[in-house]
């Protein structure tokens, strides 16, 4: 996600939290920017409802994840 936003190299986070403060933070892109998400049948075969034993915490869905991009006013469109 960081390469697409913010070209090749680009970071845009490794986490939820480190997503956020892309989203909010004063470097790379700024929202309100528009995000074609290629292949997102494949992220939503891949990012489904479970538990995630490394953060003890449930798994990002895909949906859970378009909802924080929304909300920080990323327009996405997927494909």
């Amino acid at each position: 996600m960081g390469e697409a936003i913010n070209g090749p190299g680009g970071y845009f986070g490794w986490n939820l939290d480190a997503l956020d403060d892309c989203l909010i933070g004063s470097w790379g892109a700024a929202a309100p920017f528009r995000l074609v998400w290629h292949e997102s049948a494949t992220a939503r075969r891949h990012l489904i409802a479970g538990h995630d034993r490394h953060r003890n915490a449930p798994v990002i869905t895909l949906d859970a994840l378009l909802g924080r991009l929304t909300a920080r006013g990323v327009e996405v469109e997927l494909r």
